[in-house]
């Protein structure tokens, strides 16, 4: 099949607008974690993950007929710097700041969420069309962005910072293994925890103080469930 016309408004629809929106997030989050702006750029990632989210969701309601892979390249490509690089720049930049006498060994763990994360997207695209399971094949990217920006936002770290960077260090390389393994996740369909979920990440985007003992309710609670999908122990 020739491509006669290879203008961008030929390829470009209203879903890749949105996962622009993604991409865009995670660059602010980068920008915003080499500066220091370690929760900021951690709710960045989440603002990611929510227009990564409605990409599809919008493609599916317009019925939109992506024949030459245009969408699912940009997607994945947007899910690459924000799902890959972003979190391991913020891990790298949490380091620093908290334990910089592990700054090394975050540079590998950072390094490490970005190859395994390119590698599951890579194998993604090329075994999407081919599956006969309406799942994943791996944990999905987003998931472990979600796993290091609200393990951040719990607030875990005032509390004892080498503990703290060992159980991100720990928790990154558990969920890098799992993106690329074989492992079979089935989509997430309980209304009532993505509703649960979707109230999580509103309280946590806006400035509403529900703390105790100085960790942040909302963001452990969204942790703990991200956790659960991770382990794949929703059934």
């Amino acid at each position: 099949m020739r491509i006669k016309n290879t203008n961008m408004g030929s390829f470009l629809s209203i879903p890749d607008l949105i996962s622009l929106l993604n991409l865009s997030f995670g660059f602010i989050s980068i920008l915003l974690a080499i500066n220091g702006f370690i929760r900021f750029s951690a709710i960045a990632i989440i603002f990611a993950i929510i227009f990564d989210s409605a990409d599809g969701w919008v493609a599916r309601k317009i019925g939109r007929n992506d024949e030459y892979g245009f969408g699912k390249n940009i997607d994945s490509l947007s899910d690459v710097v924000s799902f890959g690089v972003a979190p391991g720049i913020l891990l790298y930049s949490v380091c620093a700041v908290n334990t910089p006498e592990l700054i090394y060994i975050s540079v590998f763990i950072s390094l490490f969420i970005v190859i395994t994360g390119v590698l599951r997207l890579t194998r993604y695209n090329v075994i999407a069309d081919y599956l006969d399971f309406k799942g994943f094949i791996g944990l999905p990217i987003p998931a472990t962005a979600m796993l290091i920006s609200t393990f951040i936002l719990t607030g875990i770290f005032h509390i004892n910072s080498i503990v703290s960077i060992s159980i991100i260090f720990s928790l990154m390389l558990i969920s890098s293994i799992l993106m690329v393994s074989n492992i079979r996740y089935s989509k997430f369909n309980n209304i009532k925890i993505i509703i649960i979920a979707l109230i999580l990440i509103l309280l946590i985007i806006i400035p509403i103080p529900i703390s105790y003992n100085r960790i942040d309710v909302p963001a452990t609670i969204l942790f703990i469930l991200t956790l659960i999908f991770a382990l794949n122990l929703f059934k």
